[in-house]
């Protein structure tokens, strides 16, 4: 086998939308660093049954309703 192309794995933070924390293995980021969840099981429509939770993520969601406001969507 060759040696050295194995990914590194190292302990990292999730914190999930509903401010959740655990610890898991990862090859994201460094060590120690902290990943933090748009969409995790608890606010995705597939885990949810449906139930969507809008995050607006620099006013796009906002800029969307105003500019489409006039067609009742």
């Amino acid at each position: 086998m060759k040696a050295d192309i194995h990914p590194d794995y190292h302990m990292i933070k999730v914190v999930m939308t509903d401010g959740t924390e655990y610890e898991t293995r990862s090859t994201w980021g460094k060590e120690g660093d902290t990943l933090n969840l748009d969409i995790d099981p608890n606010s995705h429509p597939a885990w949810t049954g449906g139930q969507q939770t809008l995050v607006d993520r620099g006013g796009r969601l906002s800029k969307f309703k105003k500019r489409y406001e006039g067609l009742g969507i």
